[in-house]
């Protein structure tokens, strides 16, 4: 999903919808900003994320309201009136394009793009590249290429604690197992028996 809105310009992720709150449209929100409260003001307009087949496919949202509902984020957009309609919305992806960003951007925000392509490093040996990003629900997902398979590593701090797009490489501590059968097969084939 590299091309999500078919805009030349760099975006940002802010937010994803989690689910529908009440009858009347409200969103509850996992938030990917520092700045919610600037962030989520009236008229502020977001690039969706969502599936092709989804009818929100290529369209943006606008704020209706924003607020803070026993400390959780919930967002009214416009045009979104009920439940049945919070709810198609429900997983989508909220980007802004970063012109309209402040000047700074967020200290642990990357765009795809700058993450593609980089080295994956582990204990100072290479272990791959990334391939792509995949954003889902739970977290977001480096799939690292090493050799002719793809590994699926969790883009949180604790596996993924150091990202350095200048010098073009993402050091990761992956628990036991996520890349011992691609880094090191030698403990695997002793206990892999022939028979099956």
């Amino acid at each position: 999903m590299a091309d999500r809105s078919g805009s030349a310009k760099n975006q940002l992720r802010v937010g994803r919808i989690l689910k529908a709150h009440g009858l009347k449209g409200a969103l509850k929100l996992e938030l990917y900003t520092d700045d919610p409260d600037g962030r989520f003001v009236p008229g502020a307009s977001f690039a969706l994320q969502v599936p092709e087949q989804s009818k929100w496919h290529g369209r943006s949202v606008t704020v209706r309201e924003f607020r803070w509902m026993n400390s959780a984020p919930v967002v009214f957009f416009e045009g979104v009136d009920d439940r049945d309609e919070a709810e198609s919305l429900v997983r989508a992806i909220l980007w802004i394009d970063q012109d309209d960003d402040a000047e700074q951007p967020e200290p642990d925000a990357w765009y795809d793009h700058q993450l593609v392509g980089l080295d994956v490093v582990r204990d100072g040996a290479s272990v791959g590249r990334v391939a792509r990003v995949d954003h889902l629900p739970a977290q977001d997902l480096l799939i690292v290429k090493s050799g002719e398979r793809e590994v699926m590593v969790p883009f949180v701090s604790a596996i993924v604690p150091e990202v350095d797009i200048a010098a073009g490489r993402i050091a990761i501590t992956p628990p036991a197992g996520l890349f011992e059968d691609l880094a090191d097969d030698d403990a695997s084939t002793e206990s892999a028996p022939a028979s099956e």
